[in-house]
């Protein structure tokens, strides 16, 4: 059987998560030390004990969710789960590449450190925000984007079918959601994020990052690693780089993704990280893959893979 580890992105996040590991594992306690150094802030108190919307902030929210995903990840290596590819959603493509051996734990992190700041900042400079729209094909929300010419406003994560998050400046996204409305969306919902993530506005985060990535040692991965930006596999160091940088701004390709890895013969996948969100999204894309979900330390002593 073909295994896929599949890891979560931001909005995942629970006040709590990753306690148990924290407390009763060594690799656990160790992750956690390294990430409250790199960190310059007591990133395990924020994670463990809030507030929430503290661990909601940007900056704060993406390393949570990469240091959490990441130790579950290796704790299931650790136990011989061994997955024949990753992916993973957004800040997700993050943590699948660590535990695809493109970097290791503490380089991740550095890079998301700078990603989810840069990010913060470029939120600030230049607000914007996001729009769930439900029950509109891909290309017609597209066209709808490239047709809007009173500001930015793009298709950001197509997430399954029929469900597209667009976003851009503010006003562009609420002045579009009726057009969703009239186009046959059932449902257009504002999101309550802090910047217009997967669009234009985003291109000030990107130096820092590119610099970030340019400065630092990625190898080849040990298994493929399904890019948002391409929804195809990718395993040099230097696809995998340009990846993140092309990331930033660019749609995240996510039932593409999965679609395609089901078409490469993997009939079974994990969320490694918090939430279900993956594993809800899986279902609405293709059912036959076998999914299941790992957040908490008793998950992983249960997890049976046959």
């Amino acid at each position: 059987m073909s295994l896929a580890f599949l890891c979560p992105g931001q909005a995942s996040q629970k006040v709590g998560m990753g306690h148990d590991l924290y407390q009763e594992t060594d690799l656990g306690k160790s992750y956690f030390d390294v990430a409250n150094a790199i960190m310059d802030v007591d990133i395990q108190r924020i994670i463990f004990d809030g507030p929430e919307e503290t661990l909601k902030q940007t900056q704060y929210t993406q390393p949570a969710i990469y240091i959490v995903s990441v130790i579950i990840g290796e704790l299931l290596k650790e136990k011989g789960i061994k997955p024949t590819c990753a992916a993973g959603h957004s800040l997700g493509e993050y943590s699948a590449l660590a535990l695809a051996g493109a970097f290791d734990f503490k380089t991740g992190l550095e890079l998301v450190k700078v990603r989810a700041k840069g990010m913060q900042n470029a939120g600030t400079t230049h607000p914007g925000s996001m729009a769930a729209v439900i029950g509109v094909d891909d290309d017609k929300v597209k066209a709808l984007c490239n047709g809007y010419d009173c500001g930015i406003v793009v298709a950001a994560n197509f997430n399954a079918k029929g469900q597209v998050v667009i976003s851009g400046e503010m006003d562009a996204v609420r002045a579009i959601m009726p057009e969703m409305k009239e186009a046959g969306a059932i449902k257009v919902v504002e999101l309550n994020v802090s910047g217009a993530f997967h669009s234009p506005l985003m291109t000030p985060a990107k130096e820092a990052l590119m610099n970030k990535l340019a400065s630092i040692d990625i190898q080849d991965s040990e298994i493929p690693v399904y890019a948002n930006v391409s929804a195809s596999p990718v395993s040099s160091a230097n696809d995998i780089r340009q990846s993140l940088i092309d990331q930033l701004e660019n749609p995240v390709q996510w039932h593409e993704s999965i679609s395609q890895m089901v078409k490469d013969g993997i009939n079974s996948a994990v969320e490694v990280g918090p939430g279900r969100v993956l594993q809800g999204l899986s279902r609405r894309i293709d059912r036959s893959l076998n999914m299941n979900g790992v957040e908490s330390l008793e998950q992983i002593v249960n997890f049976d893979h046959v």
